[in-house]
């Protein structure tokens, strides 16, 4: 059974539909690439993949140790690359919500966010930067 499915509707946009739940989300292509650039490119969604990815393990490290990261935010920096082109950096930074976390919890937090399986399938080429922000 598919994960996804996909239906182009023209105009360099595509409805994709989480089969399982049937959430649904639009695709259009980027404004620099012939694009209208009105919701996220699949690039974007890539970018973003990553992004939730780390932030759900760090998620599951925090109720596996009992460190609360409810709250945190991300932002997310993607920067294509050409010939060809693609993805070239990714850039997603953490802000930390002010919580007395020790160090051996922001050690820990900063390196589950390393074993998301997103992070472990780009390419390497991929350049992906990680940062946290403390608050304290």
């Amino acid at each position: 059974m598919a994960t996804v499915t996909a239906k182009y509707l023209g105009n360099l946009r595509t409805e994709c539909v989480h089969v399982a739940s049937g959430t649904t989300l639009v695709t259009d292509a980027p404004v620099d690439n012939q694009g209208k650039g009105e919701s996220f490119s699949p690039t974007d969604l890539c970018a973003t993949a990553l992004a939730a990815c780390a932030m759900t393990i760090i998620g599951i490290y925090g109720q596996s140790h009992d460190v609360d990261v409810t709250g945190t935010t991300i932002d997310v920096t993607k920067t294509m690359s050409a010939n060809p082109r693609r993805i070239g950096k990714i850039e997603v930074v953490f802000h930390m919500p002010d919580r007395d976390y020790t160090d051996k919890q922001k050690l820990m937090i900063e390196r589950a966010a390393l074993t998301c399986p997103v992070h472990l399938s780009l390419h390497p080429d991929v350049e992906q930067v990680f940062t946290f922000k403390w608050a304290r």
